[in-house]
């Protein structure tokens, strides 16, 4: 019995360390299949599986202005981020608290076909500075090339969703 367990166990493994490198390149925002996005002309994220730390690069344009903040993330353990990026922050004027630090956790679920993160991050709004609890889960297609990222934050009642896709040559 413990043979088969540890088995399976190692099976599940193999099938979430395939469908983890799936993640891994470059994705382009579909603006036409996403959430508004007044505050950007063009995103991508560059996404990096290593192991238990998943690395996500936002490589934004508006109009002459490039940003690139990367978050990353480790599926072992709870990190803390002190330049948290948000896509919708500047769409939203809601904006990280100086010296803020965000914790935040990862795990692979679906079968390593979804990440999902939990952020608690500290933001200025006009009555001060609160936490913000953004849960989002970072799905894979079946084809492997689309990536829908769907946010959960706990000051909207509705989620945001950007659909991204492969971007295969430069």
């Amino acid at each position: 019995m413990k043979r088969l367990l540890l088995l399976l166990w190692l099976a599940t493994c193999v099938v979430a360390a395939q469908a983890n490198s799936s993640f891994n390149g470059r994705w382009r925002l579909d603006t036409a299949a996403s959430t508004a996005l007044d505050g950007w002309h063009k995103a991508d994220l560059v996404v990096t599986v290593d192991g238990s730390r998943v690395s996500i690069l936002h490589d934004m344009t508006w109009r002459t202005t490039r940003l690139a903040a990367t978050n990353i993330f480790d599926t072992a353990a709870t990190t803390e981020l002190k330049d948290f990026f948000r896509i919708e922050q500047r769409h939203m004027a809601v904006y990280p608290a100086k010296g803020g630090v965000t914790r935040a956790s990862a795990s692979w679920i679906d079968g390593g076909r979804t990440l999902r993160t939990e952020a608690f991050t500290p933001v200025e709004v006009s009555q001060g500075i609160v936490t913000m609890r953004i849960t989002s889960e970072y799905r894979l297609s079946e084809l492997g090339d689309t990536l829908t990222l769907i946010e959960l934050h706990s000051s909207r009642n509705r989620p945001l969703v950007y659909v991204f896709k492969k971007v295969t040559a430069q």
